[in-house]
């Protein structure tokens, strides 16, 4: 066990997320905060607050800056946040006259905040392109299954037949709802903060909304309508997010991981040799993948409770719910591109055996159709009868082995079309109900285009 798996050298390729990680490094941190002191700078400039001159050279300081990691690790260590100790460096890079002019009426958090909201939104667009990459090799997979029948099974048992495309829409439309849900959120996550000491800019008299409304639009970013220092909600909606698609992606895992059992056999998540090898049963290939996609999903609904207590922020400025965002929102964005990246390989590579669906149906000697035949028998003999002798002829079809449609045909004296009485024949609306989800999909799917 890694101290962090994802930064460990051994379980980093299977827990870990390259391109995520750097959205989270010290490097892109820091880079984001210059970028949101420098905006400052110039949206103060545009309105007259500080000199056109400040900002110019505030701006030639922050593009000439170099860190001392360690001067600047050692004053977090001090002050409990960086931003303290970045400032004091950079006003020695900006020099007087105009050092003064540099987080003109901010406060730590304003910067902290919206410079976690920068990456945020490069940090979802990575999520967002990933998730999209997953519908598109599942609207594929559907369609090409959208009526190969399959058991499906309620409480683990074998229940009816179903079109395996219906099974892979039924994994889609969460993951579109989600999709959707991105959009709407980001309306309300991707705001600038800037509120000053405890929210209201006094500092900046009156031009303070006008300050903020300037930055918001040099950064890209909505406006929100009060400073959000101790509303954490739409953080906490976020990793509700980030906890729904995690899920999903682990409830496609934890189909896989059954339809894989050796009992089963109905998929396997690649055709590659040698992959999920066991150390001493060579005939074995584990679902590592899916193994993985779970483990994600659920330490994700663990970590949601944690930004959830985060929201019991004090009056104006909080103590340490910050600090608890901090501690796990990181490792929950880490879990769900993790997820997402062996989700997008599970989803490109699954083998999907088709033979063997059909032998698991056959093997059921109909059972499978016990639903179908007392259905047609009730307009002859009764619901209540026919369910009767069904439930006696499922007995004696077990008992003898034989199969369900034969031994009701012996027993029940009523024309009825017994050829037709097929697995494949009784999908209902299987596939009705996923060609709903397919054109759900190729619509969101096209907006991107």
């Amino acid at each position: 066990m890694a101290y962090l798996p994802q930064e460990s050298r051994l379980l980093g390729r299977v827990f870990g997320d390259p391109e995520m990680a750097a959205l989270f490094s010290d490097e892109r941190g820091l880079g984001a905060m210059l970028e949101v002191e420098g905006a400052l700078a110039w949206a103060q400039a545009e309105l007259g607050l500080i000199p056109p001159e400040a900002a110019q050279a505030i701006e030639r300081a922050i593009a000439g800056f170099t860190p001392d990691w360690e001067a600047l690790a050692q004053a977090t260590e001090r002050d409990g946040v960086p931003v303290a100790g970045l400032v004091s460096a950079l006003r020695r890079a900006v020099g007087a006259p105009y050092e003064r002019y540099l987080h003109y009426g901010a406060t730590t958090q304003d910067i902290l905040d919206t410079a976690l909201v920068l990456r945020l939104r490069e940090a979802l667009a990575l999520l967002e392109g990933r998730l999209r990459g997953v519908l598109r090799h599942l609207l594929k997979l559907a369609q090409r299954h959208l009526h190969t029948p399959m058991a499906g099974r309620t409480h683990a048992q074998q229940a009816l037949p179903i079109p395996f495309g219906f099974k892979v829409a039924g994994w889609m439309a969460p993951l579109l709802r989600h999709l959707e849900r991105l959009g709407e959120l980001k309306g309300r996550l991707l705001v600038v903060q800037l509120g000053g000491a405890v929210g209201t800019l006094a500092a900046l008299g009156e031009e303070g909304p006008r300050v903020q409304e300037a930055l918001a639009r040099r950064l890209g970013l909505g406006l929100p309508p009060i400073p959000w220092h101790t509303a954490r909600d739409n953080l906490a909606e976020l990793a509700g997010w980030l906890s729904l698609l995690s899920g999903s992606l682990g409830k496609m895992a934890q189909d896989i991981l059954l339809l894989a059992q050796s009992e089963v056999g109905e998929v396997r998540e690649s055709a590659q040799e040698g992959r999920g090898g066991s150390s001493t049963l060579p005939q074995k290939s584990n679902p590592v993948q899916s193994e993985v996609v779970v483990a994600a999903a659920r330490a994700n609904a663990a970590l949601l409770a944690a930004l959830h207590q985060a929201q019991i922020a004090e009056h104006e400025r909080a103590t340490h719910a910050w600090q608890l965002e901090w501690l796990t929102l990181p490792s929950m964005f880490a879990h769900a591109a993790a997820a997402l990246k062996q989700a997008l390989e599970l989803c490109q590579n699954l083998v999907v055996d088709e033979a063997r669906m059909r032998a698991n149906l056959a093997a059921s000697q109909g059972l499978l159709l016990a639903e179908a035949l007392q259905f047609a028998l009730a307009p002859h003999l009764g619901m209540e009868p026919a369910k009767a002798l069904l439930r006696e002829a499922v007995r004696v079809a077990r008992a003898e082995g034989r199969h369900l449609v034969e031994v009701v045909r012996e027993r029940a004296e009523v024309p009825l079309p017994w050829d037709s009485f097929r697995e494949e024949a009784y999908l209902g609306a299987g596939p009705h109900f996923a060609a709903r989800v397919l054109a759900w999909a190729q619509d969101l799917l096209r907006e991107e285009a």
